[in-house]
């Protein structure tokens, strides 16, 4: 049987990003492997269970790690026990590391695709990424076969910088069948249940808890927000190093009863529904499968202005999109919205519009082009 290798620095990567690429290659007859480092015990019993094969690879984070060093030996033996037709990696290091482990093997006629979710290199982004990843990205161009890219931006530098095949898709698929839009009395039930009234607002954050999220942002805008509307609260849905930051901004604000942390959940697509307004205040971001979540439920989005969001939210249509870190328009674009549930909703169906491009059952189009499958029918 026909194999591919699908490679990722973490194996929840795969999990929460891969499944419809998985599906597709299931129906085209091939076995599906996955080579990442297993986190899957931070996050809350997610399961890797509709892979073939999956390894455990040391993949780190940093690209200066030695336990990467460790990763590429493992992986290369992973390669030498399995001849694949296509190996495709993902995420900034593991798809470095992967890249550098199956260049021979590119020689015996493997082909080699790499997903960028995001350019660390981008229009404002600091000097050092670009001292530091774009001339890497650069060199493993000539490593790698189709780059596949997920942003307009970075299809544009793609196509016109690197040395090879770019190839644009519209993200890695939202789930149409899982966020799909409750019935009032849905929403209504649900709510009752996780304990909220009917006419409490609820803003929803969802991302790790990482310093590139800037959830405190979020958090400080509640001060605002609440003396507008007592009862509203923020749902930070996700785990992460900035945890305790976040919960001790939160005790010096007095926010307590205004602020929950979900922690990491497996049932996003209930506070999607019951929610107001999905909101993210990232300074960085690809194509945020979390924005498209909200849109596809019919929430109107609040978010900072960045690459990602930009090529999502519609300021004034679809939601509104402030400057990193403004606080001040950050919780008057959030007001604005509970005040005016014309608005709010009006926001909500825009987005809904929008975001059919960005579906699972949309996306697996475009990857059966970007894999060649008219070829072999």
């Amino acid at each position: 049987m026909k194999k591919v290798l699908l490679t990722a620095t973490v194996q929840s990567h795969i999990c929460q990003f891969h499944r419809p690429l998985v599906n597709l290659l299931h129906q085209m007859g091939y076995e599906v492997h996955v080579a990442a480092r297993n986190n899957l015990g931070e996050k809350n019993g997610m399961k890797l269970d509709f892979a073939d094969k999956v390894y455990d690879i040391p993949f780190a984070r940093s690209p200066f790690s030695k336990t990467n060093i460790k990763a590429y030996k493992l992986l290369k033996e992973v390669l030498n026990e399995n001849h694949y037709e296509i190996i495709h990696c993902n995420t900034p290091v593991g798809g470095i590391v992967t890249r550098m482990a199956a260049n021979k093997f590119r020689k015996s006629g493997t082909k080699v695709f790499y997903t960028a979710h995001g350019f660390h290199f981008y229009e404002g982004a600091s000097k050092i990424n670009w001292l530091v990843y774009y001339p890497i990205e650069k060199l493993m161009s000539r490593r790698t076969d189709k780059l596949i890219t997920i942003t307009h931006e970075d299809y544009k530098l793609a196509s016109e910088r690197f040395h090879t095949q770019a190839c644009h898709v519209h993200g890695v698929g939202v789930n149409s069948d899982k966020f799909v839009v409750f019935t009032e009395d849905e929403k209504k039930r649900a709510r009752e249940k996780l304990g909220y009234e009917e006419n409490d607002p609820l803003i929803l954050v969802v991302g790790e808890l990482l310093p590139n999220k800037n959830q405190a942002m979020a958090i400080r805008a509640m001060q605002e927000i609440i003396k507008e509307f007592p009862t509203c609260h923020l749902l930070l849905a996700g785990n992460g190093s900035e945890e305790a930051n976040l919960k001790q901004i939160v005790a010096e604000l007095g926010l307590q009863n205004n602020v929950e942390f979900l922690g990491y959940c497996l049932t996003l697509e209930i506070y999607e529904n019951i929610c107001n307004i999905s909101a993210s205040c990232s300074y960085r971001e690809g194509l945020p499968l979390n924005i498209m979540e909200a849109m596809l439920s019919k929430k109107p989005v609040v978010a900072t202005v960045n690459r990602g969001h930009k090529e999502l939210v519609v300021d004034g249509k679809t939601g509104y999109l402030v400057q990193p870190n403004d606080v001040e328009a950050f919780s008057e674009r959030i007001i604005r919205l509970l005040k005016d549930q014309d608005l709010l909703k009006r926001m909500g169906e825009e987005g809904f519009k929008k975001v059919h491009d960005f579906t699972d059952k949309q996306v697996m189009k475009e990857l059966f082009d970007v894999y060649d499958f008219k070829k072999e029918q």
